[in-house]
């Protein structure tokens, strides 16, 4: 068997093609799997980012908690106070027929 000058050329500038087609197409399926690999940390970074101030703002929860658990005392201690009026001014009007006098009085 005789292999010629030209079959050589040949089997030589297929390998050739060939290897550009493979490492186009590795270039290719590389720089898909970069882009898709940037995407994904950009998505953990924005996650990331949002847990941060969620956290940030649970803890402050117990110090505004304390807040509000004393401002709601307070207003629970002067609703009682303004109902306890409330009754006494509704039992005053209940025996008292001229209570517009007793006011101006």
């Amino acid at each position: 068997m005789v292999i010629t000058e030209s079959a050589v050329l040949i089997v030589w500038a297929g390998s050739l093609v060939i290897g550009v087609v493979v490492i186009g197409v590795v270039a290719f399926l590389l720089t898909m799997i970069r882009k898709t690999a940037d995407q994904i940390l950009d998505g953990v970074s924005a996650i990331w980012t949002h847990g941060k101030l969620v956290a940030n703002n649970t803890i402050q929860i117990p110090l505004f908690l304390g807040t509000t658990n004393r401002v709601v005392s307070q207003i629970k201690l002067e609703a009682v106070a303004i109902l306890g009026a409330t009754k006494a001014i509704e039992e005053h009007a209940k025996s008292c027929p001229g209570c517009p006098e007793c006011v101006l009085s």
